[in-house]
């Protein structure tokens, strides 16, 4: 009987899921998908759910953590990582999106100072400025993760000494 009315419960939220997924995706198929993906996440965990304590927010939050992962997950596969023996795409002139002649200075003494750095440095420190995390960069590199965060470490503080003239 404990099923029925959660399926009941999850069918009466179904609209008000439908918006906040709109909220998120602000695409209506997305939303669909969205709604979709997060009634069958709830139909699987039915067990997990506590009766009597919030199904709303229950729910509302197994859409938002969704959604979240779906991104995060969309960012990472769109991320490119140049493994090349010279960096070539790395090193390649690029729009930078700054306009003025100063903005493009400090990002050309940036890129200097980034490629002057020993390959063991550079390769970890552009994937965190790509968006990769800590975890993912010792995993992709097969380093220790503490090795990884002292050399995005040292990175940084050599580029702090460097651009400080800039800053």
């Amino acid at each position: 009987m404990k099923s029925v009315s959660f399926k009941k419960d999850l069918l009466g939220i179904q609209d008000e899921l439908l918006r906040f997924a709109y909220k998120l995706t602000s695409d209506r198929d997305e939303a669909n998908d969205l709604l979709q993906e997060t009634s069958l996440k709830a139909l699987d965990n039915e067990d997990k759910y506590e009766a009597d304590t919030n199904f709303k927010g229950w729910m509302y939050t197994i859409m938002r953590n969704i959604f979240i992962n779906n991104y995060r997950k969309i960012v990472r596969d769109q991320t490119f990582v140049d493994q090349t023996d010279n960096l070539y795409h790395l090193n390649m002139p690029q729009d930078s999106g700054f306009e003025s002649v100063i903005g493009s200075y400090d990002l050309k003494e940036i890129h200097k100072v980034v490629n002057s750095l020993p390959k063991e440095y550079k390769v970890p420190f552009t994937m965190h400025v790509s968006g990769f995390k800590y975890r993912e960069i010792a995993e992709r590199l097969r380093l220790p993760l503490g090795t990884v965060k002292s050399r995005i470490f040292f990175t940084r503080q050599k580029l702090q000494s460097e651009l400080k003239d800039f800053v």
